[in-house]
Formats: C-alpha cells, sequence, structure tokens
C-alpha cells in the first residue's frame, strides 16, 4: 500500500470501534502485527457489521499511511 488515507479519518483502536459501533467507519485498517487483545474485537465487529477490512502488514506502515510518526494499531475512513 502507498500514499495516505484521506483526511476523513480516526487513527487508534478504541476511537475506530466507537466508529464501527456508530456505523460511521466506511473502510477500517488494521495492522497484523498489533496486539490481538486490541484488534480482534475490532475485525470480530466488522465482521459482524460487514464493514470493509484492509490488513496492513505492520503498525509503522498504517502510522505512515495516517501520516503520524508512530505506529497505530487501527484506524478507519469515516463515511462522507
Amino acid at each position: 500500500m502507498s500514499g495516505k488515507l484521506p483526511s476523513k479519518k480516526i487513527v487508534g483502536a478504541k476511537q475506530t470501534l466507537k466508529a464501527i459501533k456508530q456505523a460511521t467507519a466506511k473502510i477500517v485498517y488494521v495492522a497484523k502485527d498489533a496486539d490481538k487483545k486490541v484488534t480482534q474485537p475490532i475485525i470480530d465487529l466488522c465482521t459482524e457489521n460487514k464493514v470493509e477490512l484492509v490488513m496492513v502488514d505492520s503498525m509503522d506502515e498504517l502510522g505512515r499511511l495516517c501520516g503520524i510518526d508512530v505506529g497505530a494499531s487501527a484506524a478507519c475512513i469515516l463515511k462522507e
């Protein structure tokens, strides 16, 4: 994956979970190397709510895609 995520995004597991629950998440990104205790509830919720899920190789890569200097376990693009 290359580039950056659109500006209407949320970075972080807690905020991403909240967005899925509120049905405002369009596409969810989860880092493959993030702690499963953190990411599994997000993955499960995406499956339940039929939200598109994209697995990213690493937290560092997801952080870069989000335009931040640290790793991110999860992020999502919000519906317009």
